[in-house]
């Protein structure tokens, strides 16, 4: 598997050093020279194939003969330990919930995918110790630190947006300490990624101490969270879907084009935010405009800058047109949010989270654009409600069950730094840690 920035199609590199690596010199993102198409064969027999062959599939027709296929299995299969039901909410409806993992969350399948292969590499030569710098908006966090817990030669730090995470969210990044520190940054995500991104791009910091990234900015978070589009397609008889992603960073949605251009029979995309809707107003305008985050219910996605953009833009030959082909974006407010939890949950029974109600939403509007087409839709449950049980609680008037995994979480006690919204700060930080 051979890697080009997104700026310069000439720098190009292996899947271990872009792993490694995280983000280019050039401050672009990896991305694939070429996108394998999968054989018709593969999507006739789909079907008989469980989540863990599918995966393997996958990442193989990707990763080609970088890792040996015994190897490649082993770390299918110790990031594959739980499922992605397909829940059916209404008539052609589904949840795809992704939230079965230790940390509740979608990204525990790009972290413990990037953990294992890491894992990997480390293990096929004598290497010194890595820093995994990773900013959260709340779930990305959580998901690489349970990932990366006790891993020998590698230490993680979180920085998250001080006040901007649920509780839940916050004893899940800042309980866990061994090989995991939080810092708790005065300021936004946005700042919080940017701080990231400078830290990558300080040449006297990288020659002192080894950097690599957890965020959907490092390429091997994408490649596993290709695979549960291609498990739904294949649960739903192998019928054309349209998706709905919730989308903050937009590393879900890049994966999902990713598995399209595989040869995933994708009708369409949808690109569910909140009111940081950067992406719908590009879509509507050809205008990227990213600006300072705004607060939701739906944190996660607080993003003012997504870092995948550039990802999606490249995908598309950056050509607005064409992306809005496959993609088609909504936004919805906090109080759309609200309401839709409640009437969901009255008229179907179901608990969405804050951010699955956006990707209901998405869906839902879009389905209903469409009178005369005959459509099935998915929409990405990308977070256990527990999760964000105090807003839950309230808008449907009813208690959340916790499960046991959060509930021992929370009784232990918070461990934070706080650090300013600066990128000198966080340098300071890591060269003394």
């Amino acid at each position: 598997m051979k890697l080009c920035s997104t700026k310069n199609k000439h720098l190009i590199v292996s899947l271990e050093e872009a792993i490694f690596k995280g983000l280019p010199d050039d401050n672009g993102l990896y991305l694939p020279i070429s996108i394998p198409q999968l054989p018709d064969k593969f999507f006739q027999e789909i079907s008989t194939y469980s989540f863990n062959e599918i995966a393997f599939k996958i990442s193989k027709a990707l990763i080609g003969n970088e890792i040996n296929d015994q190897a490649l299995q082993q770390i299918i299969d110790q990031t594959i330990t739980f499922d992605a039901p397909l829940v059916a909410v209404e008539q052609n409806i589904y949840a795809l919930e992704l939230f079965h993992g230790p940390s509740l969350a979608f990204k525990d399948f790009g972290a413990r995918f990037m953990a294992a292969i890491m894992a990997y590499y480390l293990g096929q030569k004598d290497s010194n110790e890595i820093n995994i710098l990773v900013a959260t908006s709340g779930d990305t966090g959580s998901a690489v630190a349970h990932g990366f817990l006790n891993m020998d030669k590698i230490k993680v730090t979180i920085l998250y947006p001080s006040g901007k995470v649920s509780n839940i969210q916050e004893q899940q990044l800042t309980t866990l300490g061994n090989n995991i520190t939080a810092l708790e940054v005065d300021g936004t995500f946005d700042d919080c990624q940017k701080m990231v991104k400078e830290a990558f791009l300080d040449h006297e910091l990288c020659q002192k101490i080894t950097l690599t990234s957890a965020n959907s900015i490092n390429i091997s978070r994408l490649i596993p969270q290709s695979f549960y589009y291609f498990y739904a397609y294949a649960r739903l008889n192998g019928q054309p879907l349209v998706f709905s992603v919730p989308s903050g960073n937009f590393g879900n949605l890049c994966a999902g084009v990713i598995a399209k251009k595989m040869g995933l029979p994708v009708k369409k995309f949808i690109a569910s935010t909140n009111v940081n809707d950067i992406v719908p107003q590009y879509l509507a305008s050809g205008i990227f405009s990213p600006r300072p985050s705004i607060k939701t219910i739906a944190n996660a996605m607080d993003v003012g800058n997504p870092s995948n953009f550039s990802r999606l833009n490249e995908l598309y030959a950056n050509d607005v047109t064409k992306m809005g082909q496959d993609i088609v974006g909504k936004s919805y407010t906090d109080k759309q949010i609200k309401s839709t939890l409640k009437n969901v949950y009255e008229k179907f029974g179901y608990i969405l989270d804050p951010h699955g109600a956006i990707g209901y939403m998405g869906l839902k509007d879009f389905l209903t654009e469409q009178p005369n087409k005959n459509l099935t839709g998915v929409f990405l449950e990308t977070a256990h409600p527990a999760k964000f049980y105090e807003e839950v609680e309230v808008i449907l008037g009813k208690k959340i069950h916790i499960p046991e995994p959060l509930q021992q979480i929370m009784q232990q006690e918070k461990k934070s730094v706080k650090i300013a919204a600066k990128g000198s700060a966080l340098k300071d930080f890591l060269l003394n840690l």
